[in-house]
């Protein structure tokens, strides 16, 4: 099969794309054959050797993607819900094995859930991640709901633009930081209060807030350490970049706040739901930009600059 090939950890414009083995699957695992696959930042952070090249090193050469589309080739066994021929979208543990920029991969059956009706394999690659790393801040840790006023950092990023989407459809006030460019698209997505970051401090522009959930951290202007100003006593600060303040518990326990990390769990139960929302219309998929598997330098510079509106992709086949 036709793979994005991670021979030894260095620039992203020096990954290959080449022949490899097809993966094997083992116990209830699925073969998927992959149509699109969703990129992350994580994916380039891992090839230039931070990330958790640690961990995958020893699977050199690797192929690097968690977010799949595609179809069913082989199932976990004969009866199994999941069938070949079914449409899928999912999260492959490519810290355990290899990716998803790749003609095929293995993946966790609890891992998958039926592609939305409404989404192109394309779109459906750009949910998995973004849209459950989101899902578990604000839904399962946040426990979005009226009444709670919410300050998401980065509205218009992968994660953030689907956070706004959950917490305003459980009912909470919703305020996001964006750039110039992307003052609209928040306010699209059902933002009640959209804060320029190039025009004013969000500290100065908001009353306090029972949570926050953190996409930056203090990599940008401290953005961490300036939100725990806007909660009130005992609110909720939660950072999800991995890294991206190392000290905040501590920083938070001395205010009286609450807070935690969060990390993605590959949940296809929850990943359902979400899918049903897409189809129902309560939630937008938002794909900045397509390219094919050969363009995969470009599409890691694009990436690597930041500032990406929705996802990226990488079309497979």
């Amino acid at each position: 099969m036709r793979a994005v090939l991670v021979r030894e950890f260095g620039p992203t414009d020096e990954v290959e794309v080449g022949e490899t083995e097809a993966p094997l699957k083992l116990g209830t695992e699925v073969v998927v054959d992959v149509h699109a696959a969703g990129m992350n930042p994580i994916d380039f952070k891992t090839v230039i050797g931070k990330g958790a090249a640690k961990a995958v090193e020893p699977l050199l050469p690797w192929i690097p993607g968690g977010d799949v589309a595609g179809v069913v080739a082989q199932a976990p066994y004969e009866a199994h819900d999941l069938q070949p021929g079914d449409a899928v979208f999912g999260i492959v543990n490519h810290w355990r094995t290899r990716g998803s920029y790749a003609e095929q991969a293995v993946v966790p059956s609890l891992a998958l859930a039926l592609k939305p009706e409404s989404l192109s394999f394309e779109q459906a690659a750009a949910v998995p991640c973004a849209a459950l790393t989101a899902w578990d801040a604000v839904v399962r840790v946040a426990k979005a709901r009226a009444g709670q006023r919410i300050l998401i950092h980065a509205g218009a990023g992968g994660v953030g633009h689907f956070a706004v989407q959950f917490a305003k459809y459980f009912g909470a006030q919703v305020a996001t930081t964006v750039s110039t460019r992307n003052v609209d698209f928040a306010r699209s997505l059902g933002a009640d209060e959209v804060i320029d970051y190039t025009q004013s401090r969000f500290e100065d522009a908001l009353q306090k807030v029972d949570v926050v959930i953190d996409l930056v951290g203090n990599v940008a202007d401290d953005t961490g350490t300036r939100s725990l100003d806007v909660l009130k006593h005992g609110g909720l600060y939660l950072n999800v970049p991995t890294g991206s303040w190392p000290e905040y518990a501590a920083a938070a326990a001395e205010r009286g706040l609450r807070s935690s990390s969060v990390k993605v769990e590959s949940d296809g139960s929850n990943l359902g739901i979400i899918g049903r929302l897409i189809d129902a219309g309560d939630v937008h998929v938002e794909v900045q930009h397509i390219y094919p598997l050969d363009q995969v330098h470009e599409a890691f510079a694009e990436l690597q600059g930041g500032h990406v509106r929705g996802k990226l992709v990488l079309k497979i086949r």
